[in-house]
């Protein structure tokens, strides 16, 4: 944690061929969650990773699985992926008929639940669900797939969730998801947002995973909240 900041390496740009290993990397180059984002190609898309998964990254480290459902009727998913090893279950209030339903669902089985908005929805669709979760998730790309750029209008959402958090004496995270780098991560910590999910700028063939979880770290030491 750097500045009061988790990072939040996202699987989805990692080497499958070495998973293990490279989550590995990130626990020992100091990510505080293990980000799996879970697609099936109904609500995005494309098709992604499951509970098997979940279960292999499970088995190789003791960080938060942070797990971004992004599926159609999550209801029926949610037992499942708890019981691969999830400890953050995001779902999406698009998605999501009954979304207070769905977060009881988590929290009655000692989880944590989290509530993800897509960028065209308001910061509205998630204020009365605010006291009953531990997260929210603003995309700041649209959901599906990694290595989309930065959507600015993020910002702005990011700084009203803050405001009404800080207005309610609530204790719900802001969770940032969709082209977070060292270039932008300053601004969404700034913002008010103190959980950064970054995928393709954690893992990729430039540098190690270590060089760009330091790249990131280095770019948060500095930054001071203007929420």
């Amino acid at each position: 944690m750097i500045n009061g900041i988790k990072l939040a390496p996202s699987i989805l740009s990692a080497d499958f061929a070495r998973l293990g290993e490279q989550v590995r990397e990130a626990e020992a180059a100091g990510a505080d969650y293990i980000h799996i984002d879970v697609m099936d190609g109904r609500f995005v898309p494309v098709i992604s990773l499951g509970t098997p998964v979940v279960e292999s990254v499970r088995r190789v480290t003791g960080l938060t699985l942070d797990i971004h459902l992004m599926v159609a009727e999550p209801e029926k998913h949610v037992a499942a992926f708890i019981d691969a090893g999830g400890d953050i279950i995001n779902v999406h209030v698009e998605a999501a008929t009954h979304l207070h339903r769905v977060v009881q669902q988590v929290r009655s089985r000692g989880k944590k639940p989290g509530v993800c908005l897509n960028p065209a929805t308001p910061v509205a669709a998630v204020e009365e669900i605010l006291p009953e979760v531990d997260q929210v998730m603003v995309m700041s790309v649209n959901p599906g797939y990694s290595g989309q750029p930065f959507i600015q209008a993020a910002l702005p959402k990011v700084r009203r969730l803050r405001r009404l958090i800080g207005e309610g004496g609530l204790a719900a995270e802001i969770e940032i998801d969709g082209g977070v780098g060292s270039e932008n991560a300053p601004r969404c910590a700034a913002a008010g947002a103190n959980v950064l999910v970054a995928a393709s700028a954690v893992f990729n063939d430039r540098a190690s995973v270590a060089e760009n979880m330091a790249r990131l770290r280095e770019a948060l030491a500095r930054v001071e909240r203007t929420a």
